[in-house]
């Protein structure tokens, strides 16, 4: 029975063994083919993978191809603009000069219309003056005409002076007055210590006596018929060292002055005729110290500038001055 049940068993060991193999076969089978398709799939994907990675590569080759051409693009776009910073700083300098230009152009033609309005003042002006020309040369000409006529009588007068000035000296010689007639002026000179006291003003005796014998021989000659006509002031002048202050020698001086115009005018040798002719002629003044007369050396001689002078105007004197300034410009003009 044991090998009756060992008979029934093989069998079936037999037929399930052939299922296993079958069944094993057939799994193997699908491994091989899950194998065969992973190995495909592995192959497929890196196959894939190999292709894009090249495509990828070539990309790649591409963009860094695209990023040096972007790259030279930048440089050369900022060199462009470098290029045009430098082009519009050009132009800006460019631009300035032109305004600067303009500017001159307008300060040009400013100053030319200045000019040309500076010109016609100009013309204006000196059509202006030509008038005033024309009629100054015809008032010239009518001054010259009068002019001449004066000259004459100024002639006559500088004559008459020269005339004069001669005639004193020789009368005062005559009279042996030691007084001093100045040739140009006819100016005569007493020492006022003959006169005066230190810091007086009273006549002395000897003084006295002096102008009792000058004054007829002065009057004399300048009331002679042919220079009366002539004289228009008989002038007597104090002066005094510059000792003191200038009021005090003021003081001094005039009423020096006026002690001996008092006393000419008193002389009983006058007739009453010569007195009226007198007190129409006779001024006194005092110049105080402002007229010393100086030592060789520029120093002051103090007994020198203590003085009494006799002068005279004739008249008109200060026209026949300004009379000979005028004709002194009119020939100045004349003659350049």
């Amino acid at each position: 029975m044991q090998g009756r049940r060992r008979n029934n068993r093989a069998p079936r060991s037999g037929d399930q063994g052939a299922h296993w193999i079958s069944y094993s076969d057939m799994m193997a089978s699908l491994l091989l083919v899950f194998v065969l398709a992973v190995v495909y799939s592995v192959y497929q994907y890196y196959s894939m993978l190999e292709i894009k990675t090249q495509q990828l590569n070539e990309q790649q080759a591409e963009l860094d191809r695209a990023t040096i051409t972007l790259v030279q693009r930048e440089e050369e776009l900022e060199a462009a603009n470098v290029t045009l910073m430098g082009k519009q700083e050009e132009l800006a300098a460019i631009q300035i000069q032109l305004d600067q230009q303009e500017n001159d152009l307008h300060a040009a033609q400013d100053a030319l219309k200045t000019k040309e309005e500076e010109q016609a003042l100009l013309q204006l002006q000196l059509a202006t003056q030509a008038d005033a020309l024309a009629a100054m040369q015809s008032v010239l000409e009518a001054q010259r005409a009068e002019m001449l006529t004066y000259q004459q009588r100024i002639d006559d007068m500088i004559g008459v002076r020269s005339q004069i000035i001669q005639a004193l000296s020789k009368a005062l010689t005559a009279a042996n007055l030691g007084a001093s007639v100045d040739a140009g002026t006819g100016d005569i000179v007493l020492e006022s210590t003959v006169f005066f006291d230190s810091n007086s003003s009273t006549i002395k005796d000897e003084g006295r006596d002096l102008l009792s014998r000058f004054l007829p021989v002065y009057l004399g000659v300048l009331m002679q018929p042919e220079y009366a006509d002539y004289v228009g002031e008989i002038i007597i002048e104090g002066h005094t060292d510059t000792a003191g202050s200038y009021l005090t020698n003021l003081r001094l001086s005039q009423n020096r002055a006026l002690s001996v115009a008092e006393y000419c005018l008193q002389l009983p040798s006058l007739s009453r005729s010569q007195v009226q002719q007198l007190q129409n002629l006779l001024t006194a003044k005092g110049r105080s110290f402002s007229n010393p007369v100086y030592n060789a050396d520029g120093t002051v001689d103090m007994d020198a500038s203590r003085r009494v002078e006799f002068k005279f105007r004739l008249k008109d004197a200060e026209m026949i001055v300004e009379m000979n300034r005028i004709l002194s410009q009119m020939e100045a003009q004349e003659n350049p």
